[in-house]
């Protein structure tokens, strides 16, 4: 396996997924395509010597026939948190998390490309209270239908350097006087971004990764008012937390869809009724031991 086309991959997890697989003893027989539509975004990816970003529109089915010819294996990572509101689901989530899969695997099948790794998210469902999370779950059949060699990954929500959960709150904190919080008693399992991009690196090396579906999940359980307690006190803002009644948090997230890229959709809102854990004994598959939040987050949140 040498060519491989990774769809998103100059994102947040896309270009973690990137540079671990460039550390890793096989990087030499590797080569990395990577579409996007902002290659200006991706200038950090271009000193790795065996990635090629290139100007792409990965939604237009011929585009995506041509990227695809030649690849042994295809990683699919393109999502969206706000995608409008609708049944079953609003248009932004229908055109990234089914549309694009659908295309996906149709331009795999024609190219004779069958491994490909697919992130969805924790609890997708059909019966799912949220758009986001029924349409991960439509996404992910529609791969599984194509009959490819597929492994799908299901990660609660991901921290990092440079995603915007933890951040996002930090930087709240540094303005806000306290937190009208909705969703406040949520429950999430939060996982590392490099045990996350290890995982999928891990999985395109092996073979008995195909078929499988992992859920992903740090070692410990939070509301969100712990975790938002915990990136402001940590990012040296500690505020004062208030969880909103439902109908108030509501309110709230209606009138913060019409501020661009606001903190708050009403579908977040519905997402946050299915708690983001991992249920039973669950751990990172190959052994890995999932790192704790408070092992990283205070490394970029104090920064």
């Amino acid at each position: 396996m040498k060519n491989v086309l990774l769809i998103g991959g100059t994102g947040f997890l896309g270009s973690a997924i990137v540079r671990e697989l460039a550390r890793r003893p096989v990087s030499a027989d590797f080569c990395f395509t990577l579409p996007t539509r902002r290659r200006d975004h991706a200038k950090h990816l271009l000193v790795l010597p065996t990635a090629q970003v290139i100007d792409a529109d990965v939604h237009d089915p011929a585009t995506l026939a041509q990227l695809m010819a030649g690849q042994d294996a295809v990683i699919s990572l393109v999502g969206v948190l706000k995608g409008g509101e609708g049944e079953p689901y609003g248009k932004g989530f229908a055109r990234a998390h089914v549309e694009l899969p659908r295309k996906i695997a149709a331009a795999a099948g024609a190219a004779g490309v069958r491994r490909v790794l697919h992130v969805s998210a924790l609890q997708a469902a059909p019966d799912a209270p949220s758009g986001y999370l029924r349409s991960k779950a439509d996404g992910e059949a529609a791969l599984r239908e194509a009959g490819l060699d597929l492994t799908i990954f299901r990660p609660s929500v991901i921290f990092g350097r440079g995603d915007a959960f933890l951040t996002l709150f930090a930087k709240m904190a540094r303005i806000a006087p306290f937190f009208p919080l909705a969703g406040a008693d949520a429950r999430f399992q939060p996982v590392w971004l490099e045990d996350v991009a290890a995982t999928v690196a891990d999985s395109l090396l092996r073979a008995d990764s195909i078929g499988a579906t992992y859920d992903l999940c740090g070692p410990t359980q939070y509301s969100l008012r712990e975790l938002v307690g915990y990136a402001a006190a940590v990012s040296g803002h500690p505020r004062a937390i208030i969880g909103l009644p439902e109908a108030i948090a509501w309110l709230q997230a209606w009138a913060m869809e019409f501020i661009p890229n606001g903190p708050m959709t009403r579908d977040n809102v519905r997402s946050m009724r299915v708690a983001s854990i991992c249920h039973g004994a669950c751990s990172l598959p190959f052994g890995r031991v999932a790192t704790a939040l408070e092992a990283v987050a205070p490394s970029y949140l104090r920064s």
